[in-house]
């Protein structure tokens, strides 16, 4: 086997993106997408005029490749993706993120016991 010089990645996931959202997620990762059918047209042919989502990759995301190489993507036209599909669970982003998190360490009590007036 011969040696590569090429760095490697690793694979981003693009399931459930649509493809050209995909497609741009996977360059700045550093791989290609693909069709799996190795005989068939480009992938960005087969997504293209319309809207396509992205409905399996292989490799799976976290798998680590050379710089540039493919990840094998299914893609649906809007619409006709299998309702019985189920969405994989994505990481829960840190805690130290910029987005606002609720925080319920400080309550008003706005009943006043005191006041009998009414």
């Amino acid at each position: 086997m011969e040696e590569r010089f090429a760095d490697q990645v690793t694979v981003p996931d693009v399931v459930g993106l649509p493809f050209h959202v995909g497609r741009d997620v996977a360059n700045d990762a550093g791989v290609t997408l693909a069709n799996p059918d190795p005989d068939g047209p480009p992938i960005g042919a087969l997504g293209w005029p319309g809207l396509y989502y992205i409905t399996s990759q292989s490799p799976a995301a976290g798998t680590t490749l050379y710089r540039w190489d493919s990840v094998a993507v299914e893609i649906v036209p809007f619409g006709e993706a299998d309702s019985n599909a189920v969405a994989l669970p994505h990481e829960v982003p840190p805690a130290d993120n910029a987005h606002a998190h609720p925080q319920h360490d400080a309550f008003i009590d706005l009943t006043d016991s005191d006041d009998q007036s009414h």
